[in-house]
């Protein structure tokens, strides 16, 4: 989202997380055709039993009842498994059953799936060939939505009925999804909107006059706010520059012109970041780019200065450290920086 000093409106462009429901399976096909909904296929049914029983482990939200979405998930492959998995399945839900035939496990995290990064679930790619190893154990993340764990649910029970990742319906076994977490705090409402505090930073002076004398412009407002800017930030932020614009979380820019806004000069800033639980609010920043135009090069720090505090999430004027709260034409170009 964009931000513009001297400009009322803002432009907002939603940031989004993508995170897919994977499992250990593509590499264990065995050269298996994928099932489509054109063909009524007919396979053995590689579990040997009609009726599986399935318990459930739940060590990441002991709080949160999942048995509601386990059983919904459950009820859909025994009313569907015919028809997409090639044979009758049913289920018996019996928690904390003692020999169960699949454990569903919830976790925090899952430490590792068929080096697929950052899974949200993971199971077992059961086929027709050899005896079933039980319990089967699927593992969920717990922190999804709803709607997001049952469709987790449907797929890594999918993999268990012998449907890979391009089998139908796609809908279910698509190799990725968008999910959406449980509700977490929006950046603005964080001490840290960042994942760590340690940033670097790009600045990009090419079009500047006196670039040794903007980076030292910048270079105060970075001190600033790792002396914890009047306590209004963590202790322990920290900023480096580096070559690699590439390689920057914080981009600082001085321009012909403002990207936000036409007319005159002056100051925009813009963050990016992930919206994982799809409420239209950035939860996280991983990028903040500064540009300015059309300043005195006095006046660059303070500008610089006050985007780096809408990088961190303020809002009202309140938030914001004295030097950055009403500030005059003269104040911009003082040194602000010396006034903790």
């Amino acid at each position: 989202m964009w931000r513009t000093l001297f400009v009322a409106g803002l432009l907002v462009l939603a940031g989004c997380a993508t995170e897919a429901p994977s499992s250990a399976t593509d590499d264990r096909t065995g050269g298996e055709r994928a099932l489509t909904a054109d063909e009524t296929p007919d396979r053995p049914n590689p579990w040997g039993d009609d009726e599986l029983t399935v318990a459930i482990n739940n060590t990441a939200n002991s709080s949160r009842n999942f048995r509601p979405l386990v059983a919904d998930a459950l009820d859909f492959w025994a009313n569907n498994s015919t028809r997409w998995a090639g044979f009758a399945i049913d289920y018996e839900l019996r928690p904390n059953a003692s020999n169960p035939d699949i454990i569903v496990e919830f976790v925090d995290s899952i430490e590792s799936c068929a080096n697929v990064s950052d899974p949200a679930g993971c199971a077992p790619y059961v086929n027709y060939g050899g005896g079933v190893s039980r319990p089967v154990t699927i593992e969920v993340v717990g922190s999804y939505s709803n709607d997001s764990t049952l469709l987790i649910l449907k797929h890594e029970l999918g993999h268990t009925l012998g449907l890979n990742h391009t089998a139908d319906p796609q809908s279910v076994m698509a190799p990725s999804s968008q999910l959406r977490t449980l509700p977490r705090p929006n950046a603005t409402e964080r001490r840290l909107p960042w994942n760590d505090a340690n940033f670097s930073v790009y600045l990009a002076d090419e079009n500047a006059t006196n670039p040794g004398t903007v980076r030292e412009q910048v270079r105060h407002a970075l001190d600033y706010y790792a002396r914890g800017a009047d306590g209004t930030v963590p202790a322990n932020v920290s900023f480096e520059f580096v070559d690699n614009r590439t390689e920057a979380e914080v981009v600082v820019e001085l321009g012909d012109q403002l990207p936000c806004r036409t007319g005159d000069s002056g100051s925009c800033g813009r963050v990016r970041g992930t919206d994982p639980d799809g409420d239209g609010a950035l939860e996280r920043y991983d990028h903040l780019r500064v540009t300015v135009s059309g300043l005195d090069t006095e006046a660059v720090g303070w500008h610089v200065g006050y985007w780096l505090g809408y990088g961190f999430g303020f809002e009202d004027d309140a938030e914001w450290p004295d030097p950055f709260r009403n500030a005059s034409y003269d104040e911009r170009r003082s040194e602000w920086w010396t006034d903790e």
